[in-house]
């Protein structure tokens, strides 16, 4: 643990918050490990692992533990496709079915039940544009509110990892959208077509792509789309929040075999990675995607992508078509991966206007505040991430212990 204040900000405070953590979530046993990351002002604050990786066998989480990251995994995806765009392979207006001619017949949604759907045409075609901002019109089988929610779940989009994403593509073309592209915002497996274009325009795999582009270049080796069986005993637990306070452990036979790379690589929330490895991520983001003398992106395609990209200026509580989202609502936009905080007052939190966010299932998350040069990650394995209001609490605390 790294003593007295550093980068601007109070170690105690930390502590203040790791005592709260260790006793509201890993001694009530409602958590079974975590880990809490602070960067600043190219500082290395504070780096605090506590629990277990997993619950049974009381081995302690490591700071070299590996997580599921999920939909952590969809702004690496996004900076992925927006290399290709600086390349000149693509613009943010093209229709997708330029690139995915199956997608040129999709309709939209207006009454009946899987497979008597009756549709209409779309207002405009699907643009690239309305992928990386989810407002494409597709859905996730999880949000079971809509028909077309149910449809997905019934078909299993994206839930058989035996399937290429060739596959998905051609399943996602036989299924009306929610509402036509542009309209509204709602979350999807938009991210996940985003990887399949990765595929189309680059000629690389998803995973070779991120490895030579990504991966390698930033130092990230643990990860990837699954755990090699030599690396496997670092990797946490994963569990499942039922009602009660203790979760229940998501078994391997539930899970599946983790050391084998799968099929269908999710560029939506497939990925397994280490705080070390996220944080380097994040600090090419917070350096204008430049680290260490390797450019990824122009300070200009980051500029783009940590923009308001909702239609008029309007935020999540506008535009959004259902309520589940790795963020709140009020205040926060979303750029090209990313959410983005457009008024701290509104979305009543302590940030800062143009901060950049995003979470994944099992209730891991990141931000990075460029007006306060500051990175958080947090690490955990409980699904679903609504269940405790874990992100809010740890803004309170990193942003009451800055100084200066």
């Amino acid at each position: 643990m790294i003593n007295n204040d550093l980068a601007g900000i109070s170690i105690s405070r930390l502590h203040e918050m790791d005592d709260f953590l260790n006793k509201t979530y890993i001694e009530s046993k409602k958590l079974t490990g975590l880990m809490t990351t602070v960067y600043r002002k190219g500082e290395l604050v504070h780096s605090s692992p506590m629990g277990f990786k997993d619950r049974d066998h009381n081995t302690d989480l490591d700071k070299d533990a590996i997580f599921r990251i999920y939909s952590m995994t969809k702004p690496i995806t996004s900076i992925a496709l927006m290399m290709l765009y600086e390349k000149g392979l693509f613009q943010l207006d093209d229709p997708v079915y330029k690139y995915i001619p199956e997608f040129k017949s999709l309709e939209v949604y207006v009454s009946g039940k899987d497979p008597d759907f009756i549709t209409k045409p779309v207002d405009r075609p699907m643009n690239i544009h309305d992928l990386l901002t989810h407002q494409s019109g597709f859905t996730y089988d999880f949000m079971q509110t809509t028909e077309i929610d149910f449809a997905y779940e019934k078909r299993k989009i994206m839930r058989n990892k035996n399937k290429s994403l060739e596959h998905f593509v051609k399943e996602l073309s036989d299924l009306p959208l929610q509402f036509s592209p542009g309209s509204r915002w709602n979350y999807s497996v938009s991210v996940d077509v985003c990887g399949y274009l990765i595929q189309v325009l680059s000629g690389y795999s998803l995973d070779d792509f991120f490895k030579k582009y990504i991966f390698d270049p930033l130092g990230m080796k643990d990860t990837d789309f699954y755990v090699p069986s030599e690396k496997i005993g670092r990797l946490a637990s994963n569990y499942l929040y039922t009602g009660s306070d203790i979760p229940s452990l998501i078994t391997s036979k539930e899970e599946g075999d983790i050391t084998q790379k799968p099929k269908l690589l999710s560029g939506g929330g497939g990925l397994m990675s280490t705080t070390d490895d996220y944080l380097q991520f994040c600090k090419m983001i917070l350096n204008n995607g430049n680290l260490e003398g390797h450019q990824f992106v122009s300070r200009k395609t980051i500029g783009l992508m940590t923009s308001n990209h909702l239609s008029g200026g309007s935020d999540l509580s506008q535009m959004a078509f259902s309520r589940w989202s790795e963020s709140k609502f009020d205040g926060t936009g979303f750029g090209l991966g990313f959410s983005v905080i457009t008024d701290p007052v509104r979305a009543r939190t302590l940030s800062s206007k143009g901060e950049i966010a995003w979470g994944g299932l099992a209730s891991t998350a990141f931000w990075i505040d460029p007006l306060e040069d500051l990175i958080v990650i947090f690490m955990t394995q409980l699904i679903p991430s609504t269940t405790y209001d874990i992100r809010r609490q740890l803004r309170s605390f990193v942003y009451g212990a800055i100084l200066d």
